[in-house]
């Protein structure tokens, strides 16, 4: 995640206190889904479990993997596996004269992207990273938003740019497009709002004047009704998803290793936000981390607090079950770094820097750590880098093979150029080979009692980068399809 933890906010004592009140009353009774105002349960085997929220319209049947992809790679990537998603930054501001709009003339690019997703059976995603880089901005990114939603000019230019991606967009009537609107963007906003309410943190929605905006509220609740009424007149075919953060409460549970508890809290604390924008979204997605652990280790020098262990992974699938359930959505996990440590060229030098979360999900023989996610609600792994010099299935450094002396027993010769020795091709191929997981019934169990110990000894909570580097092409020159 690209978002900074702010430390300044403190978890706010009476909100968790409730929040954990509300979880209880949610697992005992079914009362969860925002939109229908109750989640069906089921007793199968002797165990209640509740029904999973209903999948996007169109969204296919199992469990897909996907990944970053650039422009014109599309081919390439469906030739290593039967990928189901790949996604692309939309970026740079929208008056800044360096947005995605003008990539190609008049927002060609996102045609262009479509049309090669399209030919090659792979659903886009687009990340819409706008709001952060336009004018006039602030030092830090949370000021940064802040100030650009309530900005009217830079508002009204952010609603036609928008207005652009779903015209865009539209033209593709028949397939499923996924828009991923603003990560961080909405952790931020929860942290200015009171009692966890988007209602109460202002934006300029109506105020711009766009006709097709009038009578929205002048709010973050406004914000989210807005994309939504935006989706629905100019394309259907859209998918628009929520981002979810847990850092946007105050707390990030990969450093805090919280209680039981206190993650139940939390989940409902993020529900809470997600519910009081008063519009459902399709989906969610979420990213635990979007850099490497040895990444954030040697180059921001957390001491490793970023490895995550079976405690935290743990703590993650019940974060993400409390949350799908209340707030009754489907979860994508998005932006997984592709670092391992099993490959030689994973040498934690640039580009080529050591991770375990494609081990954890691709690499577990009895994919319980996958089925564990998919009885939480979620329906997509994603996976890149969030900045440059992370580990990419790619030979992004253009280093060609590589086989440095082995550390921390990394004693697998490379299978490919790529930087990561060409780890999570082999995997990602080998899941479908296999057979991609199929939606049905979350696999009942009872109320976990965790009784792994998490065997990392963490630090103090780092201070977050705030400053995103996602090697989006600025001016990449993209020829149309035939």
């Amino acid at each position: 995640m690209r978002g900074q933890l702010l430390l300044a906010s403190a978890p706010r004592i009476a909100p968790l206190v409730l929040a954990a009140a509300a979880v209880a009353l949610l697992l005992s009774t079914g009362i969860a889904d925002a939109r229908k105002g109750k989640v069906r349960t089921r007793s199968l085997g002797g165990v209640t479990t509740q029904a999973l929220a209903p999948l996007p319209a169109r969204w296919p049947q199992r469990l897909e993997l996907g990944m970053g992809s650039s422009p014109g790679k599309a081919a390439e990537m469906k030739a290593t596996a039967p990928f189901g998603f790949r996604y692309q930054y939309l970026a740079g501001g929208v008056n800044t004269g360096n947005g995605w709009a003008t990539w190609n003339t008049n927002g060609n690019f996102v045609t262009y992207y479509l049309q090669d997703s399209v030919a090659n059976g792979i659903i886009p995603v687009f990340s819409y990273y706008m709001i952060y880089q336009s004018l006039p901005g602030a030092p830090n990114e949370g000021d940064a938003v802040y100030a650009n939603a309530n900005n009217t000019a830079t508002m009204t230019a952010y609603w036609n740019d928008l207005k652009l991606f779903f015209q865009r967009a539209g033209a593709f009537p028949d397939n499923l497009v996924v828009l991923h609107m603003e990560p961080d963007f909405w952790a931020y906003m929860q942290q200015r709002s009171t009692g966890d309410n988007a209602a109460t943190v202002p934006a300029k929605v109506a105020a711009t004047g766009l006709p097709e905006l009038a009578g929205l509220p002048n709010t973050v609740a406004g914000f989210a009704q807005a994309v939504k009424r935006l989706r629905d007149t100019y394309a259907p075919n859209v998918a628009i998803a929520y981002h979810m953060s847990v850092w946007g409460t105050g707390q990030d549970i990969i450093y805090s290793n919280p209680s039981d508890a206190t993650v139940d809290a939390l989940a409902a604390r993020t529900a809470a936000f997600y519910i009081s924008l008063g519009t459902p979204f399709d989906v969610t997605f979420v990213d635990a981390t979007d850099r490497d652990a040895a990444f954030k280790q040697y180059v921001y020098g957390d001491g490793g607090a970023s490895w995550w262990d079976a405690g935290d992974y743990a703590r993650n699938v019940r974060l993400l079950r409390g949350f799908s359930q209340a707030a009754g959505q489907r979860i994508v996990q998005w932006q997984i770094p592709l670092g391992n440590t099993k490959m030689r060229a994973v040498n934690n030098t640039w580009g080529h820097y050591q991770d375990n979360h494609v081990e954890w999900l691709l690499d577990d023989a009895t994919r319980q750590h996958l089925q564990d996610y998919v009885d939480a609600g979620v329906v997509a792994f994603l996976f890149g880098g969030g900045a440059a010099g992370t580990t990419c299935a790619c030979d992004g450094q253009g280093d060609g093979v590589t086989n440095p002396a082995p550390i921390n027993g990394n004693i697998l010769t490379s299978l490919s150029a790529d930087d990561d020795g060409g780890f999570f091709d082999q995997k990602a191929s080998a899941y479908y080979a296999t057979g991609a997981i199929p939606f049905g019934a979350a696999t009942p169990t009872p109320t976990p009692t965790r009784t792994v110990t998490p065997t990392a000894t963490r630090t103090p909570t780092p201070t977050r980068t705030s400053t995103p580097d996602i090697g989006v092409p600025r001016n990449e020159t993209v020829v149309p399809l035939p």
